[in-house]
């Protein structure tokens, strides 16, 4: 009887040893957004498997192990060892595989496509890695009535920008670093992305139309959000260098670990330069660092810190005359115009997961940044009665400088009901700015029209001021689906600006000390019905708010109508469509009408000054169609058509309402066919031909340019069509690339624009026929 008493106890022992323990768990994103169809398997056994449910929720019953390898397509896989208790797991996006379903602009927080009532476009790391853009531009012009005009022959990176808008300078577009602002509200610069460094981007996410409800003013053409790369699981870098036959070299260096279960971090650095290009007085010189670290300090808590610095400078050549322009001519008037900037990030987030239903995201940002000109748009050649040369000219040299201090903390709940949830946060953002202007006597040569010398004015100002600017703001959004298919989302936003103006040179430039006030409330409310994950549509009404900025309030503040914030009201439907993998469709039709809209124009003395328009109209259609036939071939056609009006404006007592706006080219399109294939892992190649479209548009108000007969009509630009060729050829870790860009060797302008003075264009030159080739090792 003992023996059987000892053998059953043993039998029990051995059946404990090797009895199945079963795990429950839940397996979300960094939102907290529960992430069903995760695939959860035995790390022992890989044939022991489950994928969590429409909730992201699991059981699993494993037999000698507690490890499990959690895996979700568009996020890094993670090996975890399970506990007894209820297992919450959270999953990183992983930039190289993350497609257009996943986006992060519309709130910071990583949701679905088909939960934004917005149009929004991500360009993602494949579509990065195949372009292999040496611009910015390169990138963002393959969205849907997206076009950031720049010259890589004479601009460097300057550029302008239009999204449902003019092409323009104004603060219309927001720039934006993993979610948050690359300078602050009232500062804004229209070549702001010279301060990037485009080799750290993983991605890019575009949202058009305003977004003032969650990011504030600025927010109202677009918001470009670049989202830098992560930490690699393993050891790995790159090294690269490109060229160009018209003057341009860029050497590239990156490395990223993930050092250890808890930490890990990216490097990416650049060096980019320009000689003897096609356009003369066009060097450039720019160095770019982005450092990353990432460190979970407990499966509950992670601290992301990104510091970015740049240093860079460029000659400004200015625009062509349209007789330099038509003889190709590009020998440019400039001789010593220029532009320098130095500017330095540091963010650092510390997200907290309470639970599986709340996250609290700290973060905190400074900032110092600076940009000194002596800028080509402010000279002016002094001519006399005969309308001859004099010999003498006027202009400017500028200096701008601030430092931030942000602070912005937002916290998001997930709720039991209508898989609702609530975004609320706060941020205040101090910014003390300090802003000198001098005058400067500039040398003509009457024969040449070329500026060969100048000498500054000291102490003789047009700006000498500095500015404490304090811009505080609360919002929240909040999104519930009654039905599963639907979704809406409610938004508000508070803000207020105080600026704080101390004019250095008190009776005798500027105008009087003053403290200046302007706030806003900004609502957004949209809806979305799926018909499934990947299709559905959308409407939205959004409001957009734009501060004057600080140097335009104060340049311009005793102008005859004074500065004032600018108002938008968004009006938009649209839909996003997947039909089998084999095309995807998306589209968008919208109405923006704006008050106050702020404008440029020129003065009797041919200066630069900004005013308000009294409302302006834009409105159109946005489509992008991509085309599968084969798994090994896209065809890509993204465009616009629109309509940008002035519906009450009047300049130096004529009535321009009912007009459209210069500079609006009513279509733009990209057209792309790529071809890739991977024959083995150890080789590829791809072959993209590339059609970039610019339609015809005012460069002058309609009716304000007087012929020879004495009638008055309205000044144009043709616009163009440009054709491009893009191969790239992988060999194990060696890639090798080449564009051909403008094949044709058209004649075009970046950008057009109307001198009354000269009473002609000037131009801004397009590339001419370019060869660009790259390599690049990785390892």
């Amino acid at each position: 009887m003992k023996h059987i008493i000892v053998s059953v106890i043993l039998l029990c022992l051995g059946v404990q040893n090797y009895a199945q323990q079963l795990y429950e768990g839940k397996i979300t994103d960094n939102s907290n957004n529960p992430l069903p169809g995760a695939t959860i398997l035995d790390s022992n056994t890989p044939s022991n498997g489950v994928m969590s449910d429409i909730d992201g929720v699991f059981k699993i019953e494993l037999q000698d192990t507690k490890e499990v390898t959690v895996s979700f397509l568009g996020y890094t896989t993670r090996i975890i060892n399970l506990t007894s208790s209820f297992n919450t797991i959270r999953l990183t996006t992983d930039n190289v595989t993350l497609d257009e379903v996943l986006v992060t602009s519309a709130s910071r927080e990583i949701q679905k496509r088909s939960e934004v009532p917005g149009s929004i476009a991500t360009i993602g790391a494949q579509n990065i890695a195949e372009t292999k853009a040496f611009g910015i531009d390169q990138l963002v012009n393959q969205v849907p009535g997206v076009f950031m005009s720049t010259s890589r022959a004479a601009s460097n990176e300057q550029h302008f920008m239009a999204v449902r808008s003019p092409i323009s300078t104004r603060a219309l577009f927001l720039y934006l670093e993993d979610g948050l602002q690359i300078r602050p509200t009232s500062v804004f610069n229209h070549n702001t992305l010279l301060e990037m460094n485009d080799l750290s981007f993983g991605r890019v996410e575009v949202l058009k139309g305003p977004a003032s409800s969650i990011y504030g003013s600025e927010a109202i053409g677009g918001s470009f959000n670049f989202i830098t790369k992560n930490p690699t699981e393993e050891l790995s870098g790159s090294l690269g260098f490109q060229v160009n036959d018209i003057g341009l070299t860029r050497y590239e260096f990156e490395v990223s670990d993930k050092t250890s279960d808890k930490f890990g971090f990216y490097i990416g650095s650049q060096y980019v330069q320009r000689e003897d290009g096609p356009v003369q007085h066009s060097d450039y010189e720019k160095v770019a660092i982005t450092f990353k670290t990432v460190y979970d300090i407990n499966p509950s808590t992670r601290w992301t810190t990104v510091f970015d610095i740049v240093d860079y400078r460029s000659d400004m050549t200015g625009s062509l005359t349209e007789e330099d322009y038509n003889s190709s001519n590009y020998e440019s008037d400039q001789t010593f115009t220029e532009r320098e900037a130095i500017a330095f990030r540091a963010r650092t987030t510390l997200d907290k997961f309470w639970n599986d239903r709340n996250k609290t995201s700290f973060n905190v940002i400074f900032r110092d940044n600076r940009m000194d000109q002596n800028p080509s748009y402010r000279i002016r050649q002094f001519r006399g009665d005969d309308r001859q040369l004099t010999g003498f000219g006027s202009g400017e040299v500028n200096s701008n400088q601030f430092k931030s201090f942000v602070g912005l903390i937002q916290h998001k709940i997930n709720f039991d009901f209508a898989n609702s949830s609530l975004i609320i946060g706060s941020t205040a953002d101090y910014s003390p700015q300090e802003y000198v202007a001098e005058t400067t006597n500039v040398t003509v040569d009457p024969e040449t029209s070329r500026n060969i010398d100048f000498s500054i004015n000291a102490g003789d100002f047009i700006l000498n001021y500095n500015a404490d600017i304090f811009n505080y703001a609360g919002f929240f959004q909040y999104e519930i689906s009654p039905i599963n298919a639907l979704k809406v989302t409610a938004a508000l936003r508070y803000d207020g600006f105080e600026y704080d103006y101390n004019n250095l040179s008190d009776g005798v430039v500027g105008v009087d000390d003053s403290v200046d006030n302007f706030n806003n409330l900004t609502p957004k409310l949209g809806v979305n019905y799926n018909f499934n994950p990947t299709s559905g549509v959308y409407a939205n009404y959004s409001q957009g708010f734009t501060p004057p900025q600080v140097s335009t309030l104060y340049r311009n503040r005793n102008e005859l109508r004074g500065i004032k914030p600018s108002r938008y009201n968004n009006y938009e439907i649209g839909g996003y469509f997947n039909l089998a993998s084999k095309l995807k469709l998306d589209g968008a039709i919208y109405l923006l009408e704006g008050n106050n809209t702020l404008i440029t124009l020129r003065d009797d003395d041919d200066n630069f000054f900004n005013t308000n328009a009294g409302k302006t109209r834009s409105y159109g259609i946005e489509y992008g169609i991509t085309w599968f036939p084969i798994k090994e071939l896209s065809i890509t056609h993204n465009g616009s058509y629109a309509k940008h009006r002035y519906v009450e404006f009047f300049d130096r007592g004529v009535d321009f309402s009912d007009t459209d706006r210069e500079t609006a080219p009513s279509l733009l399109g990209t057209s792309l066919i790529t071809y890739r294939k991977d024959l083995n892992n150890d080789f590829g190649f791809s072959i993209t031909a590339e059609h970039e479209l610019v339609g015809e548009y005012n460069t002058s108000f309609e009716g304000q340019v007087e012929n020879e007969d004495g009638t008055f009509g309205t000044e144009t630009y043709d616009g163009h069509n440009i054709f491009n060729l893009r191969a790239t050829i992988r060999y194990k870790g060696f890639e090798v690339w080449g564009h051909a860009l403008n094949i044709f060797d058209e004649l075009y302008a970046a950008r057009a624009s109307y001198n009354r003075f000269r009473n002609q264009n000037s131009f801004t030159i397009g590339n001419p026929r370019a060869f660009h080739l790259g390599v690049r090792y990785n390892f």
